[in-house]
């Protein structure tokens, strides 16, 4: 069997289009949508919504944690349209419509953190399967999905924002990994609580990783637990008992999946 792995997919169709050749499957770790585009800011929902040089703003913000100054820039931004949840909503559909459509394999796939869950049983059709909090068997292995990111100790939803990322607080990401059973290779879009997987170079700062992940692998042994989520890791394979824990990659830069055989 051979599977092909992506994570952070970040709106590049073209590359997913690909990813599934010569595959028996292709497993898909969330965040399809290209929100913000760090390398293009013309690209991503807030490009089309708000042009280049406000995207430039922010990220020049974002790039250095000016957080409170960072957060009264969107506002001002969101402030000055009319009705930005249903702009957002619409473009996230348009960009479902064009990722959904590129997945050629049988594909498995879960929300990260930069998705919309409740968009994708719209989307799913046969042979591509949208899973959360549950398990599936690709030949012969049983394969188990629960996506989303850890929310930081604190976070506070704001209410009437534009659109939400998808997190759970790591008790309720362990409670849907709880639900998988005994599994062969745990995919998620976070990363297991190890610092070596959780601590981005580039951004020179730690992700959250899930600890209840971590307390799985160790529990469980699987054979294989897979993610993404961190762009750009300080490992990207690390050991855990008898599990090999992979970072897949940063697929909308690499284009390349992560190959699975046995």
């Amino acid at each position: 069997m051979r599977v092909h792995v992506v994570s952070d997919v970040h709106g590049n169709a073209e590359a997913l289009a690909r990813a599934g050749d010569g595959a028996d499957a292709l497993v898909v770790l969330g965040d399809l949508v290209d929100f913000v585009d760090y390398y293009d800011h013309g690209k991503g929902i807030l490009g089309r919504v708000f042009g280049a040089e406000k995207v430039e703003v922010f990220a020049r913000l974002r790039r250095g944690r000016m957080g409170m100054e960072t957060v009264r820039y969107m506002r001002s931004l969101w402030e000055s349209i009319e009705d930005p949840a249903t702009v957002v909503r619409e473009a996230v559909q348009e960009q479902y419509a064009e990722l959904f459509a590129a997945m050629t394999a049988p594909t498995y796939a879960t929300p990260g953190n930069v998705d919309s869950p409740d968009l994708w049983p719209s989307f799913a059709r046969e042979g591509v399967h949208v899973l959360d909090g549950e398990s599936v068997e690709i030949g012969g292995l049983r394969f188990g999905f629960a996506g989303g990111a850890i929310m930081s100790p604190g976070y506070v939803r704001r209410p009437g924002a534009p659109w939400y990322p998808y997190l759970r607080t790591d008790d309720e990401f362990g409670a849907a990994l709880a639900g998988l059973g005994e599994v062969d290779v745990l995919c998620t879009h976070v990363p297991p609580a190890v610092p070596e997987l959780t601590y981005d170079v580039v951004a020179r700062r730690p992700e959250l990783g899930s600890v209840s992940l971590l307390e799985m692998i160790r529990k469980v042994g699987p054979r294989w637990s897979v993610f993404g989520h961190v762009h750009q890791p300080l490992s990207k394979r690390v050991r855990v008992g008898w599990t090999e824990c992979v970072n897949v990659g940063h697929f909308q830069r690499s284009g390349t999946p992560h190959v699975l055989r046995w």
